[in-house]
């Protein structure tokens, strides 16, 4: 030992039989232990040699157990052993491949092994659990820092111990054995330090500590088994007697056979005369037959590799290893924890397991954490199934979202051992966690589907219904077998993943029995096609193509009138004032410009382009006169499109880099996929299709050779599975491999073959079914030298192509001239499809549509396939004959005067067609000269006298201007328009609807105030809030991304969980328009997609009043709303006062449009004009709202109603609240025309 450490070492004190003196600078010492400490090297000189004088076993613990009333003694000493104990692994990062290194990573863990034995006494524990127990005893406002780190480095000490690994060589234990874990562990239980961990895994203010706590719990039951503990002091049951006896009678017949073929094999004579013998048929390494040197008896093991050295196996293609085997502890440690465990599930698991997931979600945690977690959850949860199972004990860790966690974590593992290959073991044994947790949630479903409570199994029926729905939850087990590796991932895990898989098959097949139809969603990853070059088209400059180009862009210009969008007016800006190109050069590229809008057919944009250009480049008339006239403007256009325009090439920096972003754009993406969800119909045999992979099939077969060492049941998964793809697929030829047969026959000439009767049964099927295919097939032997796949399976069962034959038939040289004779008969006839008119003609009538089109396209009468394309379904008539353009002309002059002029010739065209068609035809025959004469007329008529007080005052302004209804932008596209008239129509139909839906939202928007009024008198103010914020997120995330998807409402507190089964909380959501769960496949209430971003603004302004406001709200409510005598005296307001006053409001509106003078009242007449027109807009909108509500739920039909109650007052939104009261909008007309007058 170094001397100065020697002469630290000896300033502590010393030892006299059972009584330690410390000496005077013992708590100096042991500091400067701490620091020699901090200092060590690579090998860990320092820690060794403390090692190697038993420092922590003579010295610190002595010192703590009696003189631990110094509390800065006491604190420097559990810091110093802290350090101590630390795990071999931290200290060297990982285990060392150098030999050196090796060495003294080895005697590290000597150190800590004698240190653990050590801590085995309950004097030390008693001291620990007693410091613990006072400071757990303080507030945490009377706790200091210091008080908070002695918490966690005790609780670190302890979990330093326990992580110490076990020397089984030295301690050379037995099963019911006390091992020196063993002894620690009792040591823990008598000191009390066990509760204490269960009250800090319960205490809500001690959820700090969660994480140690885990930890500790996980080392404790290291060496345990869920079934071991649960069956500690009881009696075995029938069952483990029967599966027990079955063992050994398996066992039993198994030596009884092995001994019968010894008594076979020994000969009547002795062996002491071998003999030697020749073998007729069996060559030796010359030509001549063999000779055998052995006992005859023995001559059926006999083999060519006897003898040879066994060849090595690289390292990177061996088997990996499998942990050590966990043994069974003494009697009363398990009965102390299998107290424990019970104890634990009914006071902490639920919250413990919470509070830990939680930072683990948030990254709170360190790295690798969530493996105690995984560990916790499969352990605990087996525990209680096998111990009178009860479902609430693991309420918290049985949910979808568990599922999820746990499947998010199976698929980082697997990326992990792929990536970090040098680490791929450990990420293996994380991965097999996280399976075991994932077996463990189906096992524990599995269990509450055979409850016999209803809820019990209605939830486990929903949990099901979500994980069988997912793609990732159905298909993980496929992934998972498809991608085993037996380099990284020991045969336990193997054994554990076909165990698995064998009974999520077995539980989704019940699930499907019970349904006819099961959807369940799909996704497909689609990758995008990569972009076309992106350099422009060569425009052709023939006359014919100019003309045609002209000819569209007047009708554009005409039919717009030459009036131009602002919006396109701004955005025109034909010069650069930053640019270094000079005036002229930059006058010619406007030219260019305008020319190459005329020759896109951008008729509007190139006017814009040329009226910009004219007010910059005013000199000269280039661009045309200040004053010039639209028909001179057309002119002009016109020539420009004619005149030839000189070109500048562009540099070749910029066509470099134009090339190198088009190059960069197409690998993005051809690297981009999109994933595509849909729901399909669920077929459970389709299912299993997949697994007839020999990807899949190879690890059962793997797993199966170990068949002897396997369990009964791992046994029968095996089986199972195989039958599942050779019997119900009927893929046996799957199994029709040369090392599949060489297992078959060891199962068949195993000596206890009795006791694997179902293999057996199964390996005679599918010899049984080769053999009968090897009597037709003279291949079949061939084959067994290869691993087939679907394709394969199919040729071998079915036959072969014969070797010579084409797939396809060639053409001979009479049925090539046949095929150019009938193709260009028919060439220039009307068919529609050419190729079905050629098939029935040929003399060859096994040929099909593909061969032909092909044939066609190779002799050249066909430039692509693409021209033979069968034409699509549908009414794709585009010519006009004359009777039919006659027809249509009688039509219009019939229907000409009609209410709906397109509609009624529509109904009675003989040749159906689109109304895109219609219109164009009637605009090309002259017959209309813009599309708004085919509008559908509106009658404003249709009230009686008696119902001027019901019109809204849209409606009667509408009337007394003359107006015409604001109607769709002519720059729109046709299918808008066609589709704006469709919904005119419809909405009359449901008028009605509509009407009442009006009249009743002030009963709405009364009961929405009521019950935020009593939600808050309840106390679910908390509640309210978080709705709030969502429906502000969701309108925020609606406006950013343009566009919108039903969006689930997840509550995240418990006060949201407890609103969330509150019927008043959920006839609130009803009102605001939410959507309850459609069936068991979904959880949460939802956000209808159809709702705009406004219309949810609206609904959380409306949450925001507490009951005050409410109050309040509802006594505005009742002012709008006034009494029946009230209503009376307004009822006898003449029409005639109504319309002077609104008469005096368009007269006054115009006379502000030309002056100034009044800056607040054009405003709100500005307001007034824009609220008309937005009150227009939004009547069409809720027509197509109402239409749309037509088939659908209730509580859907009334959500986008209800929503509008509460929309804002914004007058440019074009969701502007169309049901407002009319009296209210009467009022504000009325108090904006007193203020003119003043």
């Amino acid at each position: 030992m170094n001397c100065e450490l020697l002469a630290t070492c000896s300033a502590l004190g010393y030892l006299e039989g059972d009584v330690y003196h410390k000496e005077a600078d013992c708590l100096e010492s042991v500091k400067d232990l701490i620091r020699y400490l901090r200092y060590e090297d690579d090998t860990r000189d320092v820690r060794q040699q403390l090692g190697e004088g038993h420092i922590l076993e003579h010295d610190l613990l002595p010192i703590i157990i009696q003189h631990g009333h110094e509390k800065a003694l006491f604190d420097a000493c559990i810091r110093l052993m802290v350090n101590l104990t630390q795990p071999a692994l931290l200290c060297f990062g990982k285990v060392p491949d150098d030999p050196v290194f090796r060495h003294h990573f080895l005697q590290v863990t000597s150190h800590l092994q004698a240190y653990k034995e050590a801590f085995a006494t309950e004097k030390v524990l008693g001291v620990l659990s007693e410091t613990l127990y006072n400071l757990l005893q303080m507030e945490w406002e009377q706790r200091q820092e210091e008080d908070n780190l002695l918490i966690e480095r005790i609780l670190m000490l302890v979990r330093n111990v326990l992580h110490v690994p076990a020397d089984p060589l030295e301690e050379k234990k037995v099963d019911d054995d006390a091992s020196v874990h063993d002894r620690l562990l009792w040591a823990i239980h008598m000191s009390g330090f066990d509760d204490l961990l269960k009250f800090l895994a319960s205490a809500q203010s001690e959820q700090q500590w969660s994480m140690h706590v885990l930890e500790i719990i996980s080392l404790m039951f290291r060496d345990q088994t869920p079934d071991t503990l649960v069956s500690a002091g009881h009696a075995r049951s029938a069952e483990e007697k029967q599966r027990d006896t079955s063992e050994l009678e398996g066992l039993r017949q198994k030596e009884q056979a092995e001994k019968r073929s010894r008594t076979l094999q020994r000969g009547s004579r002795h062996s002491r005369f071998g003999g030697s013998f020749v073998v007729k048929g069996l060559k030796a390494i010359g030509d001549n037959d063999m000779i055998y040197h052995r006992n005859v008896h023995n001559f059926k093991n006999y083999t060519h590799d006897m003898g040879k050295a066994v060849r090595r196996v690289p390292r990177r293609n061996r088997q990996a290893r499998e942990r050590q085997d966990q043994r069974r502890s003494a009697l009363n440690v398990r009965l102390f924890l299998r107290e424990f465990c019970v104890d634990f599930l009914e006071n902490c698991y639920n919250r413990l397991m919470y509070i830990v997931k939680e930072s683990l979600i948030r990254e709170q945690s360190q790295e690798h954490d969530e493996t105690y977690y995984l560990w916790a959850l499969s352990f605990f949860m087996a525990f209680n199934r096998g111990n009178n199972f009860q479902a609430d004990l693991v309420s918290e860790t049985m949910s979808t979202r568990t599922f999820n966690f746990i499947e998010r974590n199976i698929t980082n593992y697997y990326e992990m051992i792929l990536t970090d290959r040098k680490e791929a073991t450990s990420w293996s044994r994380r991965m097999h966690l996280a399976l075991k947790a994932y077996q463990e949630l189906l096992m524990t479903v599995n269990e509450m589907d055979r409850s016999q409570d209803e809820s019990i199994r209605h939830s486990a029926n929903v949990i099901k219904s979500n994980i069988f729905y997912l793609m990732e939850y159905r298909e993980i087990f496929l992934t998972l077998l498809r991608k085993y590796d037996g380099t990284t991932q020991p045969q336990s895990y193997l054994k554990d993943l076909v165990e698995s898989t064998h009974l999520f098959l077995r539980m989704l097949e019940r699930f499907c029995k019970g349904r006819r139809n099961l959807v369940v969603q799909k996704k497909r990853v689609k990758r995008k096609k990569s972009k076309k070059d992106k350099k422009q088209p060569v425009v052709q400059r023939t006359p014919e193509a100019l003309a045609d180009t002209w000819k569209n862009v007047e009708e554009q210009l005409k039919v717009v009138n030459f009036q131009l969008a602002e919006s396109l007016t701004e955005s025109i800006v034909p010069f650069d004032a930053t640019s270094e190109t000079p005036l002229e050069e930059q006058r010619t590229e406007a030219m260019v410009r305008v020319q190459d809008a005329l020759q896109a057919q951008l008729g509007s944009e190139a006017l814009a382009l040329l009226r910009a250009a004219r007010e910059v480049w005013p000199e000269g008339d280039v661009f045309g006169s200040t004053d010039v006239e639209p028909e001179e403007e057309l002119e002009l256009l016109k020539q420009i499109l004619h005149a030839e325009l000189p070109r500048s090439a562009p540099p070749p920096e910029t066509q470099m880099e134009e090339e190198g972003e088009d190059d960069a754009d197409l690998e993005e993406d051809e690297e981009m996929e999109a994933v595509q969800v849909s729901e399909t119909e669920f077929k459970f045999l389709d299912f299993i299709k997949k697994f007839a992979n020999p990807n899949v099939v190879r690890p059962y077969l793997l797993l199966l050779k170990s068949y002897a060492k396997n369990t009964p049941h791992t046994n029968h998964c095996i089986a199972r599975m195989l039958h599942r793809v050779a019997f119900d697929l009927k893929m046996d030829a799957l199994l029709y491999q040369l090392s599949v047969f060489h297992l078959f026959n060891k199962i068949l000439s195993d000596a206890a073959a009795a006791a694997y009767k179902e293999l057996v049964t199964f390996a005679k099927y599918v010899l049984n079914r080769f053999f009968s295919l090897a009597a037709t097939n003279n291949k079949a032997y061939v084959e067994l030298l290869f691993w087939k796949n679907v394709g394969a399976v199919r040729e071998m069962t079915e036959g072969y192509v014969k070797d010579g034959v084409e797939k396809m038939p060639a053409w001979t040289e009479e049925e090539e001239q046949e095929l150019a004779k009938l193709y260009e008969e028919h060439r220039h006839s009307e068919v529609p499809d050419i190729v079905e008119t050629l098939l029935p003609l040929l003399s060859n009538s096994t040929r099909t549509r593909r061969q032909v089109v092909t044939q066609l396209v190779r002799m050249g009468l066909v430039d692509s396939a693409k021209e033979l394309k069968k034409p699509k379904k549908g009414t794709n008539i585009v010519l006009w004959t004359e009777d039919q353009e006659e027809e249509l002309q009688m039509l219009y002059e019939e229907y000409k005067d009609s209410d709906d002029v397109l509609g009624n010739i529509l109904k009675k065209l003989t040749a159906k067609r689109s109304r895109a068609r219609v219109v164009d035809k009637l605009l090309s025959l002259g017959l209309v000269s813009e599309r708004r004469e085919l509008y559908k007329k509106r009658s404003r008529s249709a009230h009686p006298k008696n119902s001027a007080a019901k019109m809204s005052e849209e409606d009667f302004l509408a009337e007394l201007t003359q107006e015409p209804l604001n109607r769709e932008d002519e720059d729109e596209s046709e299918e808008s328009e066609e589709d704006d008239e469709l919904e005119l129509e419809e909405g009359q139909s449901s008028g009605s609807r509509r009407r009442q839906s009006l009249v009743s939202k002030e009963e709405r928007q009364a009961s929405v105030g009521a019950k935020v009024s009593r939600l808050h008198e309840e106390g679910m103010s908390e509640a309210l809030q978080w709705l709030q914020r969502c429906l502000d997120r969701a309108a925020k995330s609606r406006e950013e991304d343009g566009f919108s998807q039903a969006t689930p409402l997840v509550p995240l507190t418990e006060a949201c969980e407890d609103a969330m089964e509150d019927k008043t909380f959920h006839g609130l959501l009803r009102n605001l328009g939410m959507r309850a769960p459609a069936n068991e496949q979904e959880t949460f209430w939802r956000i209808p997609e159809k709702i705009s971003s406004s219309q949810l603004r609206s609904a959380a302004a409306s949450l925001r009043q507490n009951p005050n406001e409410s109050k309040s709200e509802e006594v505005l409510v009742e002012d709008d709303d006034p009494p029946e005598e009230h209503r009376e005296e307004k009822k006898e307001v003449s029409d005639s006062q109504r319309a002077d006053a609104l008469r005096a409001l368009v007269v006054a509106r115009k006379r502000k449009q030309h002056s100034s003078k009044d800056d607040v009242l054009g405003l709100d007449l500005a307001s007034i004009e824009d609220a008309k027109s937005s009150f227009e807009r939004a009547k069409e909108k809720t027509t197509k709202r109402n239409r749309m509500l037509d088939n659908a739920e209730e509580q859907d039909d009334c959500s986008t109603t209800v929503m509008d109650t509460h929309t804002n007052g914004d007058a440019d939104s074009d969701e502007e609240d169309v049901s407002a009261p009319v009296k209210r909008r009467r009022k504000m007309v009325l108090i904006d025309e007193d203020e003119e007058e003043d």
